[in-house]
C-alpha cells in the first residue's frame, strides 16, 4: 500500500477533489466519505452529523491500492486504534478519524447548514472530535483497579520514509496519543474552515506543509497545543465533557452505561478527564521517543534515577553546531551524537536526558528514570537538557527557549519528576566547560531556579 504518511493522505483527496462536486471551497463530498468509510461511528458523533452515508464504489480518480489505504484509516476499531493513524511531515502521529470529522462540523457552520441541537447544549466541534471519546474514556475507568489506561499511549513506526505499521507502546485507551492529536487539529482545524472554507487538500497541506518535508520551516501542527490552548480556554474543556456526557446519558446506545452515575459523579468524570488530557496533551511539551528517532540499543543495563531529582543542567551540543528545525533533520542530529557518545567516548548511550530541537518538539536520550552522561559528578542528581546547537554568539529561537522554560520544566514538576524547589545550572558551572555557550548562559541566568 502506499505509505501512511499525511503526503499520501493529501494526494488522495486531492484526487477525490478533482470532482467539481468535491473541489469548490467548502465541498464536503470527502468529509461525507470519511463518515461513509467510518470516522463517525460512535453514538454521539451520529447524533451530531447524522448516520453516515453509503459506501461508494472505488473512485475512478484513485487507484484501487489509495482507495484501500483510504478505506483502511478510516474504519473505526477501538480494539486497533494505530490502524487509523497516519504520519505527519512534523514527526507526529495523527489519527485521521476525529480530523476529518471536526473538519465536517467546521464546513457545516460555514455554510450555515444546520446541526441538531441538544440538551444541555454541546458545541458540536469538540463533541465529534473529543469530548465523546474523553468522558467515555474516563467514565470506564471509574471504580476500576487502576490499571485502566486513561489515555496515550504513543507509539513508533516501523520506517518514517515509508511508513506503514504503527505500533503502540502499551495498552491502548480510548484516547491513544494519534487520536489526541487528530482531535486537537480536528478542533483546530474545523474552527479555521467555519471562518474562510477552502478545499480540503490546500487547507491540509497549508497546516502539516505536506510535500516540502517542512524545509520551509516549522509547520502550524507543530504548534498543535499551543493553538488547541488558544482555542481551549479555562474551563471549556471541561464543561464539554460534562455536557457530551449528559448527552450519552438519553441516547439508547450509550443509555445504560450511565444509568448508575449521578450528577456529582459526571461533575467529577468531566473534571479529571478534562484536567488530565490538558496536562497531558497541552501544558506538556510533546516528546519524540528513542523509537521514532531511530535509537540504537543501550548498551548494558540502564541504572535508575532516584524521582523526583533537585536538579537541572542546561548544555548546547555545540557539534551539531547548527540548530534542527524539521524532524528528519533532529533525527538525524540524535543518531550522530548517540554515534559520538557510544563509539567514539565509549558511553552507554547519548548522554542527554532530552535533546531540545528547533522543530518545536524534545528529543528522549536516557529520558526521565535512567541515569544519564551529560555532567560529571551530577549525573544522579538532575537531569541534563541540551539544545541542539552552538549558542555561544545567538540564542535558540523565543519559542525554543520556551518549550524548556515553560513547558518541560513546570511539566517535569507537576508529574513529580522534579523537585519544586529544584536548582538550575549552566553545565559551565558544574566543570570547565564553555557550555552551554555565553548567549543561551544569559538567557538561563533568567529562569526560576537558577543558581
Amino acid at each position: 500500500l502506499p505509505p501512511r504518511h499525511m503526503d499520501t493522505v493529501v494526494h488522495i483527496i486531492e484526487a477525490l477533489e478533482s470532482t467539481d462536486r468535491g473541489g469548490s471551497a467548502g465541498g464536503s463530498a470527502v468529509p461525507e466519505l470519511a463518515r461513509a468509510l467510518g470516522a463517525c461511528s460512535t453514538p454521539g458523533c451520529r447524533a451530531v452529523l447524522g448516520d453516515p452515508p453509503d459506501v461508494p464504489p472505488t473512485p475512478s480518480t484513485l487507484s484501487d491500492q489509495e482507495w484501500l489505504l483510504f478505506t483502511q484509516l478510516l474504519h473505526h476499531d477501538t480494539a486497533a486504534p494505530e490502524r487509523g493513524a497516519v504520519l505527519a511531515p512534523d514527526g507526529s502521529t495523527v489519527a485521521l478519524g476525529p480530523l476529518l470529522v471536526g473538519i465536517e462540523v467546521g464546513l457545516k457552520q460555514a455554510l450555515g447548514l444546520s446541526i441538531p441541537t441538544f440538551q444541555p447544549p454541546i458545541d458540536a466541534l469538540y463533541a465529534v472530535t473529543l469530548t465523546e471519546a474523553l468522558g467515555t474514556s474516563f467514565l470506564l475507568a471509574r471504580g476500576g483497579d487502576g490499571d485502566n489506561a486513561t489515555l496515550g499511549p504513543g507509539g513508533c513506526w516501523d520506517n518514517v520514509d515509508d511508513p506503514q505499521n504503527y505500533t503502540l507502546l502499551g495498552p491502548p485507551s480510548p484516547i491513544p496519543d494519534a487520536i489526541a492529536n487528530g482531535a486537537m487539529d480536528g478542533v483546530i482545524l474545523g474552527a479555521h474552515i467555519a471562518r474562510a472554507p477552502i478545499p480540503l487538500a490546500a487547507l491540509l497541506r497549508g497546516y502539516y506543509g505536506t510535500g516540502n518535508g517542512t524545509q520551509k520551516g516549522r509547520p502550524p501542527s507543530s504548534y498543535r497545543r499551543r493553538d488547541f490552548r488558544v482555542l481551549t480556554a479555562p474551563g471549556k474543556l471541561e464543561e464539554e465533557v460534562e455536557a457530551m456526557l449528559k448527552v450519552l446519558r438519553v441516547l439508547p446506545p450509550t443509555q445504560e452505561l450511565l444509568e448508575d452515575v449521578g450528577q456529582e459523579e459526571v461533575v467529577a468524570i468531566a473534571r479529571q478527564a478534562a484536567r488530565d488530557f490538558m496536562e497531558v496533551y497541552v501544558d506538556c511539551p510533546p516528546i519524540v521517543p528513542r523509537c521514532m528517532w531511530g535509537a540504537r540499543p543501550y548498551r548494558g543495563t540502564p541504572r535508575l534515577l532516584t524521582l523526583p531529582l533537585g536538579a537541572i543542567y542546561i548544555h548546547h551540543t555545540f557539534i551539531p553546531s547548527v540548530p534542527c528545525r524539521t524532524f528528519s533533520a533532529c533525527s538525524r542530529d540524535m543518531r550522530s551524537m548517540q554515534h559520538f557518545h557510544q563509539d567514539i567516548r565509549g558511553w552507554d548511550d547519548i548522554g542527554y536526558s532530552f535533546v531540545v530541537g528547533s522543530d518545536g518538539y524534545i528529543y528522549q536520550g536516557r529520558g526521565w528514570t535512567w541515569v544519564g552522561a551529560h555532567t560529571k559528578g551530577y549525573n544522579s542528581k538532575g537531569y541534563g537538557v541540551g539544545y541542539v546547537g552552538d549558542f555561544s554568539v545567538t540564542p535558540p529561537d523565543e519559542d525554543t527557549i520556551a518549550l524548556v522554560r515553560d513547558e518541560l520544566l513546570p511539566c517535569a514538576v507537576k508529574t513529580g519528576k522534579l523537585q519544586q524547589n529544584y536548582t538550575l545550572r549552566g553545565h559551565r558551572q558544574m566543570g570547565h566547560t564553555d557550555c552551554p555557550g555565553n548567549s543561551l548562559f544569559q538567557e538561563i541566568e533568567t529562569w526560576y531556579g537558577f543558581k
